[in-house]
């Protein structure tokens, strides 16, 4: 897949080309949008600059596994830069930016990636990152939803041995880490990127509460005041998605199964139904759980005419999507891609967004760059820690999180960009609170 390339891409390129993108002549349209994004994206560009020289990653061979974006590119990008080698895949079928994958391969960088992927292809591509030209394996792991990690596990778990560990970008992909824990069957240091603060609160927040409703919108055109959103989930994802509903003046509903997520959405003045009640009231579901059968078919059938249902959970399970595609008795009309209606018999539609997959990644450009820098400089300070650890014992076959310092240095590298300026404590203060001038709590301090 890679036509109308042109000569002076071509030209940086091997003769037989080591990625598979849809269009290379798409590069410099990417390395445009890369351009903007590294403007936006200061946690990485600081670390660039903080080891600039300094290669903490040389002699890492880094297969990584996530959505193929611009923002995924300056990532990409920020590991080579440290010493890495990279070869890379995209965690959904639908995520890809086919720009962001060509600018990405005209570096010289091996990526397997374009959006509208098969699952056959999807595979395939996961597994082109395993090994390099000269027969050298993977060395590190960089996951998102853990498709990569269970692929080296169950299919190729040879390669086990001499991979020092993985981190992990999303909630369904830390899910199947503990899973695997509590199993016994994780056989690699696991760094959970996912529950940092500086990730879990911004990117699944903030980041959703931005692309949720960018997606729903350039998908259908549809007003959101006035109308009844229903947001199945309300953790720090369905939280934001809340947050973009309730601020362009919807009436928001909330389902959960967690008491004290309940009674914080209730606290916070949205109505928290059943989903069997919600179903009849809605004219905007999204699911934001990581779990499976969130909406039913039967859901599905009491829902209102013109409904329109997406997901923003890592997978497609969350909405019984393929009782809909599977229904003979359905018409399904493709208004374009991605956007499916599906007509009963009685003449009842409902719309179905990115075939239920990740609908601001499918029907927009996911979450906004700034966002996206705090996540990945997780990603990165995890790869460095892994790897840099490597020979030593630090680090067992377990599931970890980031030191809270290192997560406060993350948001520390963002807040300039914002203007924000940090209150730094007297000695006074600093010795009355039992804690450093610099801020962070010790681990064993009592108010920590």
């Amino acid at each position: 897949m890679t036509t109308n390339a042109p000569a002076k891409i071509l030209a940086k390129l091997k003769t037989t080309p080591d990625y598979k993108v849809k269009d290379i002549s798409l590069a410099d349209y990417g390395r445009k949008e890369i351009n903007i994004a590294e403007t936006e994206m200061p946690g990485l560009m600081a670390l660039r600059a903080e080891y600039k020289g300094k290669k903490p990653l040389k002699g890492a061979k880094i297969a990584g596994c996530l959505h193929m974006t611009i923002q995924t590119a300056v990532l990409i990008e920020t590991l080579v830069d440290l010493g890495a080698e990279v070869r890379w895949s995209s965690c959904n079928i639908f995520s890809t930016q086919d720009h962001a994958a060509a600018a990405v391969a005209a570096k010289g960088i091996a990526v397997f990636a374009w959006k509208g992927m098969n699952a056959e292809e999807f595979d395939w591509c996961i597994e082109q990152t395993l090994h390099w030209p000269d027969g050298s394996q993977l060395n590190i792991i960089l996951d998102d939803g853990g498709d990569l990690t269970n692929m080296v596990h169950d299919k190729y778990p040879k390669l086990l041995g001499k991979i020092v560990g993985l981190s992990e970008e999303t909630t369904t992909g830390v899910h199947r880490l503990y899973e695997r824990l509590k199993k016994g069957t994780l056989k690699l240091p696991a760094i959970n990127v996912n529950d940092s603060c500086t990730k879990s609160k911004f990117d699944n927040l903030y980041g959703c509460r931005e692309s949720f409703l960018d997606a729903v919108k350039r998908a259908t055109d549809v007003m959101v005041a006035g109308k009844v959103v229903v947001v199945c989930g309300y953790g720090d994802v369905g939280k934001g998605c809340v947050q973009a509903a309730k601020g362009l003046g919807a009436r928001v509903l909330v389902t959960e199964i967690d008491p004290i997520n309940a009674l914080q959405a209730a606290m916070e003045g949205f109505q928290v139904l059943t989903m069997e009640e919600a179903a009849k009231m809605g004219d905007i579901f999204v699911t934001t759980t990581g779990n499976v059968d969130v909406i039913t078919r039967k859901h599905m059938e009491e829902m209102k005419n013109q409904a329109i249902v997406c997901n923003i959970g890592h997978f497609d399970s969350e909405v019984q999507v393929g009782s809909l595609y599977s229904d003979k008795k359905l018409r399904r009309i493709e208004v374009k891609p991605l956007v499916d209606q599906f007509v009963w018999p009685n003449g009842k539609t409902i719309t179905i967004l990115a075939e239920g997959r990740l609908v601001n990644l499918g029907c927009a450009t996911g979450h906004p760059s700034f966002v996206m820098s705090a996540s990945f400089t997780n990603q990165v300070v995890a790869q460095i820690e892994l790897w840099e650890n490597r020979t030593t014992s630090k680090y067992k076959n377990q599931v970890y999180i980031l030191p809270k310092t290192l997560d406060e240095k993350v948001a520390r590298l963002h807040l300039e960009k914002l203007g924000a300026k940090l209150t730094k404590l007297t000695p006074k203060q600093a010795e009355y609170l039992g804690i450093s001038v610099d801020g962070p709590y010790k681990p064993d301090h009592y108010r920590y």
